[in-house]
């Protein structure tokens, strides 16, 4: 059965870090690309970021560049998505997401269609 779990989320002040994982069961993580996407309430899900299934492109929306880090350990089939400089405006549940077939070629933005499986998703909340 292919799943995806995350962990990691929580609360963080302002300008804090905050590590997410996805640990997936079931199937090789290497093969895939993976994306995180996040929702906020009220909002549509959006991507965030996207890693090719062979680590050569990477994808960061405008909002997060800079700030959060997408990255796998195929040892442990887990990635993860580091997030520094926590904002507000970072506040929503993330997901992870992997697709056999999906290409992330580091300019065009993922989307919820592009991908075939989903995490649960994980709360993050960024206040003070």
């Amino acid at each position: 059965q292919v799943q995806l779990v995350e962990s990691g989320g929580g609360l963080v002040q302002p300008g804090g870090s905050l590590r997410l994982s996805c640990a997936a069961s079931g199937f090789t993580l290497s093969y895939y690309a993976i994306g995180w996407f996040r929702q906020a309430p009220g909002k549509e899900r959006e991507g965030v970021s996207c890693l090719s299934s062979s680590n050569a492109y990477t994808y960061y929306a405008d909002s997060v560049k800079g700030r959060f880090t997408i990255a796998r350990d195929n040892a442990k089939n887990t990635v993860y998505l580091q997030m520094n400089s926590l904002k507000p405006e970072d506040t929503a549940v993330y997901y992870c997401a992997a697709d056999l077939y999906y290409f992330c070629s580091g300019y065009v933005p993922p989307t919820t269609h592009d991908f075939g499986s989903w995490g649960q998703g994980t709360q993050v909340t960024v206040s003070s």
